[in-house]
């Protein structure tokens, strides 16, 4: 389908530049009206980008890519787990960077397989599994931290209880993947029970204040998934000050996606921070968005 849009001449009257998310933001529209007007926009896409032209001009000149892919829960659930067994807290307070409609700030009520056992509410809606090329320890799993507060920061939260938001993140998954969509819909039905707090803001700007704002009683856990790719090494180094402030100050931690080593493609790394001493701790290799986890810990 890239290749068939990337010679249809009506692209060009829609797509201004060549900027590198114009082809997501492109099949994101024709996703969209295929999920909200029941129309096929892939057997004769000419015909729709001629007819819907004004219409997704519109769409890519406003709309930035929103995703939130769930399946990180599974990657990231045993990173939250080894925050509680190191630091030896039971109740967490969550802050995510970048949380798009806050999906993964409601992971303890997602349930989980792995080869050493399984985690959450039996009954849960939508249990993650994927594959494990090393697995994650059954005595870790055997915690069960309480999460208190959840709270986001981005520069375009969604509201989950809004349905042409729900309708905007399942645009934004490639239309063939249907497991992925049917993951995205359980889980803003549970996001939808009880939403998370998100507000919108820079999370550079915004990130301090939300921890002055503490409660004490819980450890502070901070996470991002993808902001890091967004930010400039400037913006990181002051974010991460932030947090050494705040670390000698209550207790807190990092959970962070990012490469484990220039040259690597294949893979990321999850690190770990726990302050006081705010020691970087590579905890797991594992796809992006949480197709495989090699458990390092």
């Amino acid at each position: 389908m890239c290749r068939r849009l990337a010679r249809e001449p009506a692209v060009a009257e829609i797509v201004e530049d060549d900027r590198w998310d114009r082809p997501l933001q492109l099949l994101g529209g024709l996703h969209y009206l295929a999920l909200s007007e029941g129309i096929d926009p892939w057997s004769d896409p000419a015909a729709v980008l001629v007819e819907r032209r004004d219409w997704l001009r519109r769409f890519i000149r406003t709309q930035t890519v929103q995703t939130n892919e769930v399946q990180r829960s599974w990657m990231l659930l045993p990173c939250f787990l080894e925050v509680a067994l190191r630091a030896s807290v039971e109740t967490l307070d969550l802050i995510e960077l970048g949380p798009s409609a806050g999906l993964n700030l409601v992971w303890d009520r997602y349930g989980y397989r792995y080869e050493n056992g399984t985690w959450g509410a039996p009954d849960a809606p939508l249990v993650l599994s994927a594959e494990e090329r090393r697995p994650v320890p059954g005595e870790l799993l055997q915690r069960v931290p309480r999460v208190r507060l959840r709270r986001g920061i981005d520069l375009a939260p969604l509201d989950v209880t809004r349905p042409e938001d729900g309708l905007l993140l399942k645009a934004f998954v490639w239309a063939d993947q249907t497991a992925r969509l049917e993951r995205l819909e359980h889980a803003l039905e549970t996001a939808q029970a009880d939403p998370p707090e998100l507000e919108q803001g820079d999370v550079v700007e915004r990130l301090p204040a939300l921890l002055a704002e503490r409660l004490p009683g819980a450890m502070t856990v901070v996470f991002q998934t993808a902001v890091r790719g967004y930010l400039s090494r400037e913006a990181w180094k002051e974010l991460l000050t932030a947090l050494d402030e705040a670390g000698r100050e209550f207790p807190l931690a990092l959970v962070s996606v990012s490469r484990p080593a220039p040259g690597e493609h294949s893979y990321w790394g999850l690190w770990l921070r726990v302050w006081p001493d705010g020691e970087k701790r590579l905890l797991a290799h594992s796809g992006f968005h949480g197709q495989w986890l090699e458990w390092l810990a």
